[in-house]
């Protein structure tokens, strides 16, 4: 598997990865109506610098990062990740998440925050504890889950 940066050329393999997510509205706390456009405009928007994870040539996954806050917060970054549903379960977000931290240490980022990460996501809950993140804030009901109602979101954070 290759990480590399986005191009303008990938936007279309990123929206058939993004938009099914965004769509099901269960794990990210964007509009599930956001228009394509809008959708990959929050992705590859010009706060960001995004990613995508290729194997065999296929893009598989995409993740983005950018500081979590300006000014007296921007040395903490925050990213996002996406997997295409044909490739869940083959390491792919592992991979991108490898890549981030590796990415966001050559960037001098001296932490990574996951602001919003839905408590019923449990595989990837997991998987950041896996790598080394922590829960350090938990917001009650502050999710809307399409078929379980309010849920919590936590705070992960992990120094670098």
């Amino acid at each position: 598997m290759r990480i590399r940066k986005a191009e303008i050329a990938d936007a279309q393999a990123i929206v058939t990865i993004i938009l099914p997510t965004i769509r099901d509205g269960a794990t990210y706390s964007l509009d599930p109506d956001l228009s394509e456009a809008d959708a990959l405009a929050y992705w590859m928007g010009p706060d960001k610098e995004t990613f995508v994870a290729e194997d065999e040539g296929e893009v598989v996954g995409t993740y983005y990062i950018r500081p979590n806050q300006g000014g007296g917060g921007r040395h903490v970054c925050n990213c996002g990740y996406m997997t295409s549903s044909a490739a869940v379960g083959r390491g792919v977000a592992s991979r991108m998440c490898e890549h981030s931290l590796d990415h966001a240490r050559e960037r001098r980022f001296r932490a990574m925050q996951f602001n919003f990460v839905v408590s019923t996501n449990e595989g990837a809950i997991r998987l950041w504890q896996r790598m080394g993140f922590d829960v350090v804030g938990r917001l009650p009901d502050a999710f809307q889950h399409p078929s379980r109602g309010f849920v919590d979101a936590l705070v992960m954070f992990q120094t670098l």
